[in-house]
């Protein structure tokens, strides 16, 4: 009743919030479940440190993300506060990566939403879905999903897009004009094609120590895997039927490799076990840093992959062990056997048996396709400069 409540009042407020003044030197920055993670950090990092004359503000509904902001010396408010709500109302540009609940659906009225999403889609996402549990939100429309959802109806004024094919995906997914989406590519990405020294220098600065130790420890072993599964809308587990973390464990020993297990911030699974040569990574934790110190990514029906790829030289395993199950479930944009690169396995035996033989490597022309397709240029510009650019906000 309580929460029912509070959506009620939510749908009272949002109205008004159109009519609040809002200044175009205040910028307000969120991400999906309040964490201080992908493509709006690292845009809120390049805001703060070249934009002096603007108020960037982190928002979240996450006191660890807000306090992490503040350790960094940068201006950050729970959403349950006064200036959380002050702000939110004042700033002309939101900045999210999923839905304006990434900071307060309720006062996103009359604001500027720029959804900088989280990469390319492999799967049909919102409104391009037609089956599986999320149809009953985006094409049924049951009022139990509408009412509680009110944010995934809610346009962005802008998209973060990457070249024409996407555009068509990204517009229709979102109902907004194709014009409405910018070829700006993802911020987060940028650690992944720059010198490592950069990088260690960005985890030096922003980062938890945690991260430098996790490099510092994976470092020791001649193959890093980083696993990092999609969500699944049925609410599956991380790991499939049969999937022996002894033996993979068992595995990674005999080869002198460690993995890094990273599931989708979606996911819940049981952290109470340690394992010699498994580091399990908190759904909530930013792993783009960390990612170009790995060698090889296991993951299944994740856009991870076309982030991945950006990195020559790095190994890539497709473990499609449900494949037949999940494509009841969800439906895909493209053929993705004409979409992918690297090594395709569907048992564990198989998935083991490639790593036992290091059989992962990237077809450099496969690889180089894809970047074209999905990418176009927009890796090889600046990213945060160029959507600050196409917004108007840099000359």
């Amino acid at each position: 009743m309580l929460k029912f409540i509070a959506y009620i009042l939510c749908y009272i407020f949002y109205p008004l919030s159109f009519i609040f003044p809002r200044s175009k030197d205040i910028y307000v920055f969120g991400a999906f479940h309040g964490a201080f993670i992908d493509n709006p950090k690292y845009l809120f990092l390049y805001c703060n440190e070249h934009l002096p004359n603007k108020h960037c503000i982190w928002l979240s509904t996450s006191k660890e993300a807000v306090n992490q902001v503040r350790r960094l010396g940068y201006e950050a408010y729970h959403m349950g506060t006064i200036k959380g709500w002050w702000y939110g109302l004042r700033a002309k540009y939101w900045f999210i990566n999923c839905y304006t609940s990434d900071i307060l659906f309720c006062i996103a009225g009359g604001a500027t939403v720029v959804n900088l999403w989280h990469g390319v889609p492999m799967k049909c996402i919102e409104f391009g879905i037609t089956k599986g549990e999320l149809k009953k939100r985006y094409i049924d429309k049951e009022f139990r999903e509408v009412f509680y959802h009110p944010a995934s109806f809610r346009r962005p004024d802008y998209f973060a897009s990457t070249t024409p094919f996407f555009d068509e995906v990204f517009s229709t997914s979102f109902r907004i004009d194709k014009s409405r989406c910018l070829h700006i590519g993802c911020a987060r990405n940028q650690l992944l094609i720059q010198p490592k020294e950069n990088t260690l220098a960005h985890i030096r600065k922003y980062e938890s120590p945690a991260a430098k130790e996790i490099i510092d420890k994976i470092s020791h072993y001649r193959t890093v895997y980083v696993y990092m599964p999609t969500w699944r809308d049925s609410q599956l587990e991380i790991f499939a039927n049969g999937f022996d973390l002894e033996q993979f464990n068992s595995v990674l020993q005999q080869t002198d490799s460690i993995a890094l297990m990273k599931p989708h911030i979606n996911t819940k699974y049981d952290n109470t076990q340690t394992y010699s040569n498994l580091i399990f990574i908190d759904g909530s934790v930013d792993i783009y840093p960390i990612l170009p110190f790995t060698d090889v990514l296991i993951t299944d029906y994740s856009g991870t992959i076309y982030d991945y790829i950006l990195m020559p030289e790095k190994g890539i395993i497709l473990f499609h062990y449900d494949y037949d199950e999940y494509v009841q479930e969800r439906e895909f944009i493209f053929d993705i056997r004409e979409n992918i690169a690297g090594k395709q396995v569907f048992t564990f035996e198989e998935l083991l048996a490639a790593i036992k033989t290091k059989d992962h490597n990237v077809d450099n022309a496969k690889r180089q396709f894809i970047i074209d397709k999905f990418w176009g240029d927009t890796m090889q510009h600046d990213v945060c400069v160029n959507t600050l650019k196409q917004l108007k906000i840099l000359s």
